[in-house]
């Protein structure tokens, strides 16, 4: 049996390219501070400052949900049958 070997360079790989991989299956979870709400959910109501939130994104970067905890976050992923993943 041969060991097969392959390296990608993500170097090569355009932002577009990348966000469009994980399209329709991939979601990331992201914390935010109230402070960030307006400029990615400009139709919320006014949130009290400092306060830590979650939000949940498409592979694009498209803001789908706001929420106060991670949980609810990856459970609104889990159910449009998206896939999680976390971002720091």
């Amino acid at each position: 049996m041969t060991e097969l070997n392959v390296n990608v360079s993500l170097v090569d790989v355009s932002p577009e390219a990348l966000a469009t991989m994980g399209a329709g299956h991939i979601a990331y979870v992201k914390q935010i501070r109230s402070e960030d709400v307006p400029s990615l959910f400009p139709q919320a109501p006014h949130i009290a400052p400092g306060l830590k939130l979650f939000t949940l994104h498409s592979a694009d970067g498209t803001p789908i949900m706001l929420t106060d905890s991670r949980e609810a976050a990856i459970a609104n992923a889990w159910s449009n049958e998206l896939e999680a993943v976390s971002v720091h």
